[in-house]
């Protein structure tokens, strides 16, 4: 097996309706559509795999959108497919990602089938009038429905998606959708906070009272800072308490059940994107897939925005990406990446944080602190170069 090793990301574009929140690049799509970009996507990644025979593949996910739109079978030829291209590893982590209302026994068992290990199932919120508010096209029952069908067709690493934050959500709100998750005894829990994004509905909705909490003003519709800094540690003393590790920012695990095709992402290791607007970084160049439907249903496969990372570029991305993990970046790894210690391109930025209580020092290695996790975008921007 080789020494290089190569992450492959699917991207699956369709959903049965697009969330109120959600700027990721989806919609809602006939059969007809569905089923010509799935060759188109078989016909991918035999081109993109000829390149790449020097690596191996530790981990494949698939994300969206909602991949479980897609048919057993379909996923199944996906599956077959990236097998014959790539050398993928005998322990491989393979993801989907599911939504509830859109499993059913047979898929389910159909996936495990196929050699997928790994589930991330979609619930955001155990409360029915926030499920309403998010747009979701599923129930709480729906969700138990689709848990179960996961874990009778053999999935024993299952993550779920919750959502905090949410307009007119309260400690206790979020309280109850977490212990409600916590029951089912998930491997992987991803615990969000909402973003506001533009061009969403919510935008249009909430940005003014975003606006109003980024100004330190009371928001009227959005839980305030202190509220939701109260859901982030309660969510980490809870979980904690229930044998999750904290091992990411917005992610927990039990021991051993961290997502690996994460970790590879904020580690920068290589990672191979495949399908509509799929992103790429290989061996330090970063580039993309079309975004036009049509044109990638049309067989463009081609580079589009390719950069080639410099050395500065990539000891930024070094700090914001490890500085996600609990465990922070090693003073090692950076020296090994790039031969210079962390003082000679940063001077005394990171003792400054330390002094101010935002990061920590320990065993060679550097992390955010709790009051740091709090105000992660300020720390990392002191990295910019």
């Amino acid at each position: 097996m080789s020494d290089k090793k190569l992450e492959l990301y699917l991207h699956i574009p369709f959903c049965v309706k697009k969330c109120a929140y959600c700027d990721f690049l989806s919609a809602p799509a006939e059969e007809s559509i569905k089923s010509r970009y799935v060759e188109a996507l078989l016909k991918e990644i035999k081109i993109k795999s000829a390149s790449c025979k020097e690596y191996s593949v530790p981990s494949v996910f698939f994300g969206g959108g909602t991949p479980s739109v897609l048919s057993g079978e379909a996923v199944g030829r996906l599956m077959e497919a990236l097998r014959a291209a790539f050398s993928i590893e005998w322990d491989a982590e393979i993801s989907i990602e599911c939504n509830p209302g859109t499993l059913n026994p047979k898929k389910a068992a159909h996936y495990r089938r196929a050699g997928i290990n790994r589930a991330s199932l979609g619930l955001q919120s155990a409360r029915q009038e926030e499920l309403a508010l998010l747009g979701r096209i599923h129930t709480y029952e729906q969700f138990l429905e689709s848990f179960d069908f996961l874990r009778k067709a053999g999935f024993d690493n299952i993550n779920v998606d919750v959502m905090s934050g949410l307009p007119g959500q309260s400690l206790g709100d979020w309280q109850y959708t977490l212990k409600k998750v916590v029951s089912l005894h998930p491997e992987h829990i991803s615990a969000y906070s909402l973003i506001i994004e533009e061009g969403t509905p919510f935008y249009q909705r909430f940005s003014q009272d975003e606006k109003r909490r980024e100004a330190g003003e009371e928001p009227r519709l959005l839980p305030t800072e202190e509220t939701e800094r109260a859901m982030y540690r309660w969510t980490e003393e809870y979980l904690k308490d229930h044998g999750y590790l904290h091992y990411e920012i917005s992610n927990y695990a039990r021991p051993g059940r961290e997502c690996r095709h994460n970790v590879g992402y904020w580690r920068r290791e290589n990672y191979l994107g495949l399908g509509l607007g799929s992103a790429s970084l290989v061996e330090n160049e970063r580039f993309s897939n079309t975004s036009v439907l049509e044109d990638y249903l049309n067989g463009n496969y081609e580079k589009q925005e390719a950069v080639r990372l410099g050395r500065g570029e990539q000891m930024e991305e070094f700090l914001f990406l490890g500085l996600r993990l609990r465990e922070g970046i090693s003073r090692k790894d950076f020296y090994d990446c790039f031969g210079v210690e962390l003082e000679g391109v940063y001077g005394d930025r990171a003792a400054v944080l330390c002094r101010q209580g935002l990061l920590a020092q320990e065993a060679g290695r550097v992390f955010l602190t709790e009051e740091g996790i709090s105000v992660s975008n300020y720390v990392m921007a002191q990295f910019l170069l």
